[in-house]
């Protein structure tokens, strides 16, 4: 909370010794000169803008390629989770570091897309605090091009399938039956 008010004489006395005796990291030393001699004389203080260079005009990013989205039809993933559509697979992260699982996800979707798979359920644990370092890559995975260009969506399972610790991966169908 900021008050307009100005400071009395004593408290600009005190705030002058208190000024006094800190290093300044900020402004130059002539600056808090002025501002102490204006303290104690009881005149007004009129803050200038500091000058700040401002940044290089930063490139702007490249494009992102269209990151894996929820499936558009959502008929599939109300099946799956009413249980009338089959998972075709399952494939669990548990045991696996980063780096194997990184490689072993997009192989096991393309194996799981050959084989005409249209829905495969992936485990990824919760972690602790349900920030699992798996559950966290697991999307930036999803969005990398060897796994991006199989599958047409994705959604958390439903609680009887792993809740959050599970997703749904919607396969697209492979490109010589479309």
């Amino acid at each position: 909370m900021s008050s307009h008010r100005r400071l009395t004489p004593e408290e600009a006395r005190a705030w002058a010794r208190v000024a006094r005796s800190v290093k300044p990291i900020g402004p130059k030393a002539e600056d808090l000169t002025e501002f102490i001699e204006a303290l104690e004389h009881g005149e007004p203080v009129v803050r200038r803008a500091a000058s700040v260079p401002r940044p290089a005009t930063a490139k702007p990013a490249p494009p992102k390629s269209p990151s894996p989205s929820p499936p558009q039809n959502r008929g599939n993933e109300k099946r799956v989770r009413r249980g009338k559509l089959e998972l075709a697979g399952r494939f669990d992260l548990h045991g696996h570091t980063q780096s194997s699982a990184s490689s072993a996800l997009p192989d096991f979707l393309k194996r799981k897309q050959a084989e005409g798979a249209r829905c495969v359920l992936v485990i990824t644990g919760k972690g602790r605090g349900g920030e699992g370092v798996l559950r966290r890559n697991f999307l930036r995975w999803l969005e990398e091009p060897a796994a991006r260009d199989i599958i047409s969506g994705y959604s958390e399972a439903h609680p009887k399938h792993g809740g959050s610790g599970a997703w749904y991966v919607f396969l697209k169908r492979p490109a010589d039956e479309a």
